[in-house]
């Protein structure tokens, strides 16, 4: 249930205040119809409304990275998804709101969310590409309301890829993982356990990603891309 005092205005200008100092953004907001299917709230009424916040480019690494270092245990298993939980409940908490985030269940459809707030598209990756930051951003978290909350972010117009006859991404995989109609998983993952893999795309970030030309300024730092590649299962 929403405090009685808040508008969608304030709880909008309160996630921006709160988000801004750990290099989060409010990415776009979700409004469900009557009877569409919505995520749950806590008390088991579906959702009104759901506020997508994640990253852009390597805008949340510096605080992450300092409050990984404070930490006795450097954040212990799964350190980004603990950092971005002890940002966003004590926010869901304030707001009366209902928190969700991609590592816990039950799974919610981040992707479509981010499909249906920014009108983004998926690039050959699978990784879903900005018009300006192409494909350096990502989503930690979202907070469910049961009021309706305007537009927020910013919407894509195009899909950077339709626009792209060269498709660098597809020739830049050494493991050919793009070279059929959807990526694969499993020729990546094969590759990255090789020594070749391990000395480029696990060292240094995937190279299919490096190779697109979209939202370059945006790529993330060095560090991040070692974090990032580092948790992969492989």
């Amino acid at each position: 249930m929403t405090a009685p005092s808040a508008t969608a205005d304030k709880i909008i200008e309160t996630i921006r205040a709160a988000l801004a100092p750990h290099g989060l953004f409010l990415r776009g907001t979700v409004n469900f119809a009557s009877g569409e299917a919505a995520p749950l709230l806590v008390d088991g009424r579906p959702a009104t409304s759901v506020v997508l916040i994640g990253n852009i480019g390597g805008s949340l690494w510096q605080p992450f990275d300092a409050w990984r270092r404070s930490r006795p245990d450097r954040g212990g298993a799964d350190p980004l998804d603990r950092w971005s939980k002890a940002i966003l409940q004590p926010l869901a908490d304030e707001l009366w709101a209902t928190a969700y985030f991609p590592s816990d269940p039950p799974w919610q459809p981040f992707q479509q969310w981010a499909m249906r707030a920014e009108r983004l598209k998926p690039s050959p990756l699978g990784i879903l590409i900005h018009p300006r930051h192409g494909l350096w951003h990502g989503y930690r978290g979202a907070l469910a309301f049961d009021i309706p909350l305007g537009r927020t972010g910013e919407a894509a117009t195009e899909h950077p890829c339709d626009g792209c006859s060269a498709k660098p991404c597809i020739s830049a995989c050494p493991a050919r993982a793009l070279a059929g109609e959807r990526f694969d998983v499993t020729l990546c993952r094969s590759h990255l356990r090789a020594d070749a893999g391990r000395a480029a795309c696990l060292a240094n970030g995937c190279l299919s990603r490096d190779a697109c030309p979209i939202g370059a300024s945006h790529r993330y730092p060095p560090e991040q891309l070692s974090f990032h590649m580092a948790a992969l299962e492989v």
